[in-house]
């Protein structure tokens, strides 16, 4: 119980201020938006930059660590999309959007916060090992997946596919802050110290930011859709993938107690809004993920509270 009001509860609460500005109107919807661009755009990619470059790359650059948690993952997409189209007789592209539903845990906006005020600033490595990859090969593998499915082979050409994923993915604030960091780590180019301490004033109001400006966001959705497939997409994620990458840290590949407490807390997280945003752009189930996020969000105070029960 202690761990539920000291660590999760203040990130919740965060949330909550967010959706009681907006819910009151306080706070318009386009000032939400305007705060979550800066959030995601400017100061959650420095906080990132700032973060992959300080990494020591030899020391959090695990294969057991990335396997844990995206064997999780894609486990999760798996299940999802089969069940999505097995049992609920969701048409294919309905069945992709799920299943990326079920893969694209919220990582960063509540991954982060979560595990630093659980364990302290100085866990987070392993968290930004994880999110370098995370956007870049999720998106990746969830477009290629709906282009194929969409398409049955009369789609986008292998050519003009690939332009498209590149495309999307370059033009993202959060991958190029990932690719500035690496950069900078690579190179060991060190930058002037005011520079340093602006670009790190800045991402330090990332995350509270993106926190307060998703609670906002939250006002938007409400409970619709097939609430069994949201209760699917919930256990999977809050529950299943955490297990199977708790599982294989522990006992597949020894992880060190700081790497499996990052990749369990990580992998415990409810989908993104990544998962809508992905939904949205294709005009499927937006219903079903905008209420995974919504519903997740909320289950996942109970569900945080039981991984940092069980992790060491």
């Amino acid at each position: 119980m202690q761990a539920l009001i000291e660590v999760i509860l203040p990130v919740f609460l965060v949330m909550g201020a967010g959706w009681l500005a907006v819910r009151t109107r306080f706070l318009s919807e386009a000032a939400i938006d305007g705060l979550m661009r800066f959030a995601q755009g400017i100061a959650v990619p420095l906080l990132l930059c700032a973060g992959v470059a300080k990494l020591d790359l030899g020391g959090v650059l695990s294969t057991g660590l990335f396997l844990s948690f995206y064997l999780g993952a894609f486990a999760a997409f798996v299940i999802g999309g089969l069940a999505a189209r097995l049992v609920f007789h969701r048409p294919g592209p309905d069945c992709v959007a799920i299943g990326f539903a079920c893969l694209f845990s919220n990582t960063l906006l509540l991954g982060l916060p979560i595990t630093e005020r659980a364990y302290g600033a100085d866990a987070l490595q392993a968290n930004y090992a994880l999110i370098a990859l995370h956007s870049p090969l999720m998106y990746a593998f969830g477009i290629t997946a709906m282009e194929l499915v969409k398409g049955h082979g009369t789609g986008l050409a292998t050519g003009q596919l690939l332009r498209q994923i590149a495309a999307g993915l370059v033009k993202n604030p959060l991958i190029i802050g990932i690719s500035a960091g690496f950069m900078l780590n690579l190179s060991g180019t060190s930058l002037p110290g005011p520079l340093w301490a602006a670009i790190e004033m800045i991402g330090r109001a990332g995350l509270p930011a993106a926190l307060f400006g998703l609670g906002g966001v939250l006002v938007r959705y409400r409970p619709e859709g097939d609430l069994r497939i949201v209760a699917m997409i919930s256990a999977l994620s809050l529950l299943l993938h955490p297990a199977i990458t708790f599982l294989l840290g522990t006992h597949g590949f020894a992880l060190s107690i700081s790497d499996l407490r990052s990749a369990t807390v990580t992998g415990a997280m409810a989908p993104g809004i990544n998962a809508y945003l992905f939904a949205h752009m294709y005009g499927v189930s937006k219903r079903v993920a905008a209420t995974s996020v919504l519903v997740g969000t909320a289950l996942s105070i109970v569900s945080i509270w039981f991984w940092l029960q069980i992790l060491p």
